[in-house]
């Protein structure tokens, strides 16, 4: 009869045999036959139980390892060309470990998010704890779903946070990675639908408490993909970096170019100045100065830090946090125009006439001391009459220049009428904790005009400037609206009352010329809203189809590379024009230009998504404490299903739905954007006042429940019946008619 081994001993002949894990393999290294088998699966299952072991089919295996073969997920490419994976079968306690992946060349091309069957080796005194060889692949990255998990006896449930998502997700007992009741956890598709028809899931990530604030933009964050952390090798190349001297650049240390920004602002990626012109032949001209943080010193082609910042795309700004597009070494430290401190800059140098017409733009790379790092509210408090010690100083030699500049480029806006919405931009305020505190809309003062034509104007200035030099560039593109569009804006404007002109070349003037008709009218904001989505979505590309909403032939951002990808390709592309250095825009990236156009502006479309998502999450938890409250607004949305209502006071936007609106059958008109009760013949349409009940508020979807109570000041009539599902009143009074026939005829029989 054979010793039976210790409990250590099996470990760590599983350990030392990755490949050999069957009770069978075990029992055949050890000798042990017969009877002992017994006491050799007793043992296995108390270190299953001691959490040692994990059970796989007919097989053990130490959690804190892989097995030899596994499924991986393709996570990313180093700035070396590595690839490297992530396991989808990590049962240990620690992080999970990384994959890197030794491909041969009949091997096909794999991608981020490929899931594949890999044979795994153990490496030591790597940064990655395994190589991994392609078997095959076997799809593509699976469905995710982010949600509340719900324990159960089977296992459990998760629920969808994403608005209008009610399906639940089983999740069976081995599939859900410890989560707890109530835990936010991020799942993946894992198999087709269960006998119930609920679609099957397994556990990938525990996000904790859904409760919490800190959980409103970190549910954003993993529903929309956001990269929250830098790699490894991105902070180490940032942590290596000092400040730029002044090799090689101008000195621009004694000009006393300030940033504007706002209070809370962490980073100053641009600051300005003006002064005069003395040319005689430009009186009443001026001089402006834009000098923007040097990015493409420290962020070089190719490097990790570009690899990162490409795939970002631009920083994410949440009420509570900022995911930013670099590191904080550089966006808060090295390339941020901090006061008194030097800094790498590139600057537009541009003429002006005293109308705002720019009559000739250059650029140089300098270095640069900022006397004052300021806010809006007190540069504009100081040209109003009240500044403070800071700003008293700056007063006459500095700011009063810039508003006299700015007076001048606003003649020149008046001219070339850029479109003029009136969208208020929201502003949610957090208490310590991280809860709303209040929510108002941000207030637009002069200070933050100024600031926003001198960047038009040097980023109009950087796209002429590459163009004559016939250089590769990113264009910001704006397109004109579809003739679709045009078509539906038309009708909206009719029903106001109002008229937009056929058959001429759209321009910007006559929209503005539609919004002024309806300003202080009860149509402003359905007029508004309406022009706003006509528009198409701006994007970037290498082909200049001009800016229609700001009414400009050629753009290009040049102003904010510490946020945004595309202004760091226009520093390139300048570097490389004016042969300023080898961390210019290289050939290769020129390849790639239309891709990193689509790239970017796909993440720019994810950020605004991520952000409007939060934003919704916020108001829905300030208003939850008010459900059952009255509340004004106007109608912002129509669809089949019922109506989207914009509050007054928050500007949230809340679900009508149809079952509230009345006792009748609503037909929906698409075309006139209209609900139309078929006994009553009332009308909702975009831009009607509204009182309405708040009747739900879930601030883990982010979504409000409506009843609505008055339309346009007036009680909504009552149709007489409650027939709106299954259509008119007539259709419901016939179908109960013939099931009183029927039951007539079947008391007959018996």
């Amino acid at each position: 009869m054979a010793r039976l081994p210790s409990k250590q001993e099996i470990l760590d002949w599983i350990s030392e045999n990755p490949a050999l894990t069957a009770k069978r393999d075990i029992a055949k290294a050890f000798g042990i036959k017969g009877a002992d088998r017994i006491d050799l699966k007793r043992m296995l299952k108390e270190l299953e139980e001691d959490g040692h072991l994990e059970k796989r089919r007919k097989t053990y295996r130490d959690p804190d390892k892989l097995p030899p073969v596994s499924v991986l997920q393709v996570s990313e490419t180093s700035a070396d060309g590595d690839l490297f994976a992530r396991p989808l079968e990590w049962q240990g306690e620690g992080p999970e470990p990384k994959v890197i992946l030794v491909l041969r060349a009949a091997d096909p091309a794999l991608g981020e998010g490929d899931r594949i069957l890999a044979r795994l080796q153990a490496v030591s005194g790597e940064d990655h704890a395994y190589e991994g060889r392609l078997i095959r692949r076997i799809g593509t990255n699976p469905r995710k779903i982010l949600g509340v998990f719900r324990k159960r006896s089977e296992g459990g449930r998760i629920l969808p946070v994403d608005k209008g998502v009610s399906r639940e997700w089983r999740v069976a007992e081995g599939a859900t990675h410890g989560a707890k009741d109530g835990e936010l956890v991020e799942a993946e598709q894992a198999g087709p639908k269960d006998s119930m028809g609920l679609p099957r899931a397994r556990v990938v990530t525990r996000l904790g408490d859904p409760s919490q604030p800190k959980a409103v933009s970190l549910i954003a964050i993993h529903q929309h993909g956001l990269r929250d952390d830098f790699p490894d090798d991105a902070i180490a190349e940032a942590d290596g970096m000092s400040p730029a001297g002044l090799d090689g650049r101008e000195d621009l240390t004694d000009m006393p170019l300030v940033t504007i920004d706002p209070a809370d602002a962490r980073d100053h990626d641009d600051a300005v100045f003006a002064e005069a012109d003395e040319d005689p032949k430009n009186a009443g001209g001026f001089i402006l100065w834009v000098a923007i943080a040097d990015v493409a010193h420290y962020v070089t082609p190719g490097s990790a830090l570009d690899h990162e910042a490409w795939e970002r795309g631009n920083s994410t700004y949440f009420p509570d946090r900022v995911v930013p597009m670099l590191p904080d070494r550089l966006s808060g430290d090295l390339c941020s125009l901090h006061e008194g401190v030097p800094r790498a800059c590139m600057v537009a140098r541009m003429v002006i006439d005293k109308t705002g017409q720019m009559l000739s733009h250059s650029f140089l790379r300098g270095l640069m001391k900022s006397p004052a790092s300021l806010n809006y509210e007190e540069v504009q408090a100081a040209i109003d009459g009240t500044p403070n010690d800071k700003t008293a100083p700056l007063l006459e030699p500095v700011l009063k220049p810039l508003f006299s500049a700015y007076a001048a480029l606003a003649k020149a806006r008046a001219r070339r009428e850029p479109l003029d919405l009136d969208l208020p931009e929201r502003r949610i305020e957090l208490d310590d904790h991280g809860r709303v505190r209040s929510v108002a809309y941000k207030e637009r003062l002069d200070a933050h005009r100024l600031i926003e034509e001198f960047m038009v104007l040097a980023n109009v200035a950087a796209a002429e400037t590459l163009i004559a030099r016939t250089s590769p560039l990113l264009f910001r593109v704006h397109e004109e609206p579809s003739p679709e569009k045009l078509e539906g804006l038309r009708e909206t404007a009719q029903s106001a009352g109002l008229v937009l002109a056929k058959g001429q070349v759209l321009k910007t003037s006559q929209l503005n010329k539609l919004l002024a008709q309806a300003q202080d009218s009860d149509h402003q904001e359905a007029v508004n809203i309406a022009v706003l989505r006509s528009m198409t979505q701006a994007y970037y590309a290498p082909q200049n189809f001009g800016h229609f909403g700001l009414a400009l032939k050629a753009y290009a951002h040049f102003t904010s590379p510490i946020r945004r990808y595309a202004d760091l390709v226009v520093h390139r592309a300048l570097i490389a024009a004016h042969g300023w250095g080898d961390d210019g825009l290289t050939p290769a990236e020129v390849e790639r230009l239309q891709r990193t156009g689509e790239q970017i502006s796909m993440t720019e479309r994810r950020s605004m998504e991520a952000e409007r998502d939060t934003t919704d999450r916020y108001l829905a938890a300030y208003l939850s404490d008010r459900v059952g409250t009255e509340l004004t607004g106007r109608v912002s949305g129509v669809q089949r299903f019922g109506a989207f209502v914009r509050l007054d006071e928050t500007g949230a936007d809340g679900l009508l739905p149809i079952r509230e609106i009345g006792r009748e059958y609503f037909h929906f008109d698409r075309d006139a954007q209209t609900l139309t009760g078929s006994d009553t013949g009332t009308t909702i349409g975009v831009g009607q006042r509204v009182l309405v009940r708040l009747t739900e508020a879930v601030p883990v979807t982010g979504g409000l429940m409506l009843e609505l109570l008055e339309l346009d000041g007036d009680a909504l009539p009552r149709g007489p019946s409650k027939a709106r599902r299954g259509g008119p009143k007539r259709k419901v009074m016939r179908s109960k008619r013939k099931s009183a026939k029927t039951k007539r005829k079947i008391a007959r029989k018996r």
